[in-house]
């Protein structure tokens, strides 16, 4: 039977990381709507255009 072991873990919590990014970059910018990127990034983030669009938001002003 197969683990979950170290190396797999950091890679879940690289992937994560990389998928939550906008998310992260407007929390960090203290962005007013922080919420509604997160859920943008939660819901749609799976795809290209909501993730770039996530993105995109969160660093504007």
């Amino acid at each position: 039977m197969m683990g979950f072991g170290g190396q797999e873990l950091v890679y879940v919590s690289i992937a994560l990381f990389l998928y939550f990014f906008p998310s992260v970059i407007a929390g960090l910018r203290r962005n007013k709507n922080t919420l509604a990127i997160f859920l943008l990034n939660f819901l749609l983030g799976w795809t290209v255009i909501g993730w770039v669009i996530a993105l995109v938001w969160a660093v504007k002003k």
